[in-house]
């Protein structure tokens, strides 16, 4: 759902937006490595600490490959490695990175200088919170060994003790080699399973008990070697999907490093459902990869992870001249590098941790101040529909050509009240039934003057057609501009309707109170077989429509002054031309309300 510009301030962009703002800040990070900036002090730390956003939405899950070649003997160089650290400092709020994830391969050798050169640079990580996780690949251990092999220097310096009592450490195995890791993002728990370079038969089980002991949580497997190339497994990566990843559908992404160049599989595991298993490793490239990450950002309301992969150590060095090679790698484009991800997370982790259906609410929430009508359809509409406001302004069938109405339990995810109204309406001959408000009630002449708020719910369904079904009335106001005396544009057009259009979109065409002519809101076409929010708000001068809480581009400017009025009913699922009834709705019809007054996105029903 769409909030207000002010809301959506400081959730993470999507990628490929502030392209140059990224450069140019990157360009500093990385100049400011290069001169060799010291580490934060525990006082820095304090200040600026590691604080994503743990309920927006979008968010970043960073992943270094293998960074071998940057920490090799007599050859160790941090300065690309601290200028990939400087840029999740850096950029961590506005990208809202949540965690960092190194596949492995840290070293060269093994040896302790070389281990103790990346220790002493995730110092940086350390001393600002900054939740992370590592693995040892075949280079940092000895390579024919599993995770039963005892003391290590990889062990020494990223074994468990140095994640404990980190908000994001889970736990470790008993031998230190694998750990797991939660955080928070889009309001539920996520986690990184860290394996080793090779699990042993011990290994194994303390992995299946961890997801055990996490039944509903979205689990990011990392390991050192899995997918060797596009759609193909290395022969321990498949032994990987066989005994562990096949049969725990929490698992929905993997990442391993290790070979080059990168690539991407998919398989199904056994609940049906895709993984989705990537390759990233860059130390074939310039410089050792250049301590290259890759940045993938979730978006839970697009429902797509879009991945980027980039250098900030050579951007950082683009204010001095690049060379040749340093050109060609900055920021890679390729379709392993820079792609999408299409996961629809609600249907995805359904089958381990589906989410809830929203409960009905009651009706006295809905009742805002200024609340002048309000319509709700759990059960079958008889002869009467009563307006829950207490304000009288009930509703009365109208039968055409012997239509009636159906009921359904079908509802928008996001509406109050648990049920809809099913109109069958037709253009030629005219059949169908609608609602219509009794001769008694107040709302026939109100003219809001103030300001009102009329919302709506629908879903048209897959057989809706515009030679029969367009320019029907969600919710309408009968009268003629004719009757009331304003006879510029169509005299004979309504002097209120919230329509379906030919799209079908939803359409508000109102004769305000200070001018002659119709004033005209436009939204766009809207899907069938989907259900919808429609608000049309005026704040007593201007009038905004939204849908699902997103304005529509077409919302004029000009002033409009409450609606006009000749005391004559309000239609739900009728339109009236020339003061006859002309067009009946084809579709459902959820919660309506009125309210005399502009409510801002977040009153809104579907809020």
């Amino acid at each position: 759902m769409c909030v207000s510009h002010e809301q959506d301030q400081g959730e993470a962009p999507q990628a490929g937006a502030g392209r140059r703002g990224f450069l140019r800040a990157t360009a500093l990070l990385g100049a400011a490595a290069t001169a060799g900036i010291a580490l934060p002090t525990a006082a820095e730390a304090t200040d600026s600490g590691w604080r994503p956003d743990p309920d927006s939405r979008r968010f970043t899950l960073a992943v270094m490959p293998d960074t071998q070649y940057l920490f090799d003997g007599p050859s160790i160089d941090r300065t690309p490695f601290e200028a990939s650290l400087r840029y999740l400092l850096e950029h961590g709020k506005d990208e809202n990175i949540v965690f960092l994830s190194h596949l492995g391969d840290l070293t060269e050798n093994g040896a302790p200088a070389e281990v103790t050169a990346i220790s002493e640079a995730f110092r940086l990580l350390d001393r600002r919170g900054v939740g992370y996780s590592v693995l040892a690949g075949n280079h940092d251990v000895k390579s024919s060994t599993d995770d039963q092999r005892g003391s290590t220097p990889y062990l020494e310096a990223f074994g468990p003790q140095r994640f404990q009592g980190r908000p994001t450490f889970g736990g470790a195995s008993p031998d230190g080699y694998n750990t797991f890791h939660l955080f928070k993002a889009a309001g539920r728990e996520w986690m990184v399973l860290a394996l080793d370079w090779r699990l042993s038969a011990k290994g194994y089980a303390w992995a299946k008990d961890v997801l055990a002991q996490h039944p509903k949580t979205p689990v990011v497997l990392t390991t050192h070697e899995l997918v060797v190339e596009d759609d193909t497994l290395s022969d321990y990566g498949q032994q990987l999907w066989d005994q562990l990843v096949a049969d725990h559908d929490q698992i929905f992404l993997t990442l391993n490093g290790h070979y080059w160049p990168a690539g991407r599989a998919t398989r199904t595991n056994a609940a049906g459902n895709d993984v989705h298993l990537h390759l990233t490793n860059y130390q074939n490239r310039y410089f050792g990869g250049a301590a290259m990450i890759r940045l993938y950002r979730f978006d839970l309301d697009r429902n797509v992870i879009d991945v980027e992969t980039v250098s900030p150590w050579i951007l950082g060095r683009a204010s001095k001249g690049l060379n040749e090679l340093e050109r060609q790698e900055m920021e890679l484009s390729g379709d392993a590098d820079r792609f999408s991800v299409d996961i629809d997370f609600a249907d995805r982790f359904s089958g381990f941790a589906p989410v809830p259906p929203r409960p009905a609410r009651p009706v006295s929430k809905m009742l805002v101040p200024g609340t002048v009508a309000y319509w709700r359809f759990e059960s079958p509409a008889s002869g009467t529909v009563r307006d829950l406001s207490g304000r009288g302004n009930d509703l009365t069938l109208v039968s055409v050509g012997g239509g009636t109405l159906g009921w359904s339990a079908d509802h928008h995810p996001d509406q109050p009240g648990h049920g809809s109204l099913e109109f069958q309406g037709y253009k030629s001959p005219l059949t169908g039934a609608y609602l219509r408000t009794v001769d008694s009630a107040p709302l026939n002449s109100a003219t809001f003057k103030s300001g009102y708020t009329i919302e709506a719910f629908y879903r048209v369904p897959a057989d809706w057609d515009p030679d029969h079904n367009a320019w029907s009335g969600l919710v309408s106001r009968t009268g003629t501009g004719g009757a009331a005396g304003k006879t510029a544009d169509d005299p004979d057009e309504p002097l209120a309707t919230l329509s379906l259009s030919d799209g079908p979109g939803p359409q508000w065409a109102v004769r305000p109170l200070n001018q002659q002519g119709i004033a005209t809101n436009w939204g766009d076409e809207t899907a069938r077989e989907v259900w919808w929010h429609v608000a049309v708000v005026n704040d007593g001068s201007h009038t905004t429509m939204y849908v699902q809480g997103c304005p529509v581009a077409r919302n004029p400017h000009a002033t409009a002054v409450g609606i006009t009025s000749v005391g004559l009913p309000w239609l739900l699922g009728g339109y009236e031309y020339g003061g006859k009834i002309d067009q009946i709705l084809h579709g459902r019809l959820g919660d309506v309300r009125i309210v005399e007054r502009a409510l801002p996105v977040t009153s809104f029903m579907n809020h």
